[in-house]
């Protein structure tokens, strides 16, 4: 009879029947009639070694960090496998592995308790900036609020919140209520400020298109006057401007009305300025002439002979009439510099003769020259003594008084 195969945790009977010796005591893990008896065995060595490739699968989960309630379910489900199990193997080594297991799961546990308070902390962090941004863009005082950029603005923010709500961690519910009151506040602040705004805006445009409209019917009012009516359309211009804006989708046409209005006016004033211009242009040639025969005046100092020659222009200049309106400045000013030379050189005049200037001048030309004499004495004294201080101040009294003297001509 050939010797039974032999197992360190089990062994088999000849009619196929398998123990295993598990905590110190033998017991039946089943039988195997149909096999030899290494087959039977093989078939329960088998059985435990798929159960420690179980215990093997679960430590890799715990070493890459998987669910510790998942994990812990996996220890419990495998620790009642492995009571009774009907396995030939070191079962009681499995159990120790499967304890170790169920340390690992109450540090992972641990650990990720932690990371979810971080995680939690940081949500509600996150959120409380959205809040913050929120009521920040509700502060701002309704009149300097540029809408359509803060509407984006609130927009986004919702869609932040949103996102952030769906994807990240679960707020305790008191404080994802309390947060979502802050931005609910704000954001409900800033709708009826919005709304609010553009209804007094409407109420502004409305009142300026009526304003406008009336301006308008006034401009078309005054074509039968044509080019007479021109004056009238520049006030009615001042106060267009000052009515303000009609909104966009009027004032382009409220205007485009109002020009038509005055291009009516401008187009019979245009009318009159073209043949007012050919029938000045003779004159305009005339004056041209006249300034060429006055331009020599300028070089004239006689005061005298350049105001007899200036009077015969201007007389000249009143007879010839009107010139076309371009040209209008261009001569006047041609003609104003002659003037303006003439009266210069009576200026200069009247100056000069005056009587109480004359005496005036003659007086200090006398106390200068006294005030001459004294410090060229002073001056010789100091010279004498060789006194260098004493030479140098009444040198520089003699020079300033000389001065004064060129100055006023004495």
């Amino acid at each position: 009879m050939s010797e039974l195969p032999q197992h360190p945790h089990g062994r088999v009977e000849a009619d196929g029947t398998v123990y295993v010796t598990d905590r110190g005591e033998e017991r039946q893990v089943g039988q195997y009639p149909d096999g030899s008896p290494e087959e039977a065995l093989a078939y329960f060595v088998r059985k435990f070694d798929d159960l420690a490739g179980q215990v093997a699968l679960l430590e890799q989960r715990v070493r890459s960090g998987a669910n510790p309630g998942d994990v812990a379910k996996a220890v419990d489900h495998l620790r009642e496998q492995l009571d009774g199990a009907n396995a030939v193997g070191d079962l009681e080594a499995l159990r120790t592995r499967l304890g170790a297991l169920g340390g690992a799961v109450e540090e992972l546990t641990a650990e990720q308790q932690e990371e979810q308070k971080a995680a939690l902390a940081d949500a509600i962090a996150h959120r409380e900036s959205i809040v913050v941004e929120a009521e920040k863009l509700a502060a701002q005082h309704p009149g300097q609020i540029q809408w359509k950029q803060t509407s984006a603005k609130v927009e986004a923010l919702f869609a932040q919140w949103q996102q952030h709500q769906k994807e990240g961690p679960r707020l305790p519910k008191g404080e994802a209520n309390a947060l979502w009151k802050r931005f609910r506040t704000a954001r409900t602040h800033l709708d009826t400020e919005r709304r609010k705004f553009f209804a007094e805006l409407d109420a502004q445009h409305r009142t300026a298109r009526d304003a406008k409209q009336r301006i308008i019917e006034r401009a078309e009012a005054l074509a039968p006057k044509g080019a007479d009516g021109v004056p009238e359309y520049r006030r009615l211009l001042d106060e267009w401007k000052q009515v303000g804006r009609a909104g966009r989708k009027h004032d382009d046409a409220l205007w485009a009305k109002f020009k038509a209005a005055g291009d009516v006016l401008f187009q019979a004033k245009n009318e009159i300025d073209a043949r007012d211009n050919e029938e000045y242009q003779a004159n305009l040639e005339a004056k041209l002439a006249l300034l060429d025969a006055a331009q020599p005046i300028l070089e004239q100092h006689d005061r005298v002979a350049a105001r007899q020659q200036l009077t015969g222009i201007q007389h000249r200049w009143d007879e010839i009439g009107r010139v076309p309106r371009d040209r209008f400045k261009e001569v006047e000013e041609r003609l104003r510099r002659i003037e303006q030379h003439v009266r210069k050189l009576d200026d200069e005049h009247w100056a000069n003769s005056n009587p109480e200037r004359q005496a005036r001048q003659s007086g200090m030309s006398s106390q200068l020259h006294d005030a001459i004499a004294k410090l060229e004495d002073e001056l010789a004294a100091a010279q004498a003594g060789g006194d260098a201080r004493r030479i140098k101040e009444a040198q520089e009294a003699l020079d300033a008084r000389k001065a004064w003297l060129k100055a006023i001509g004495g």
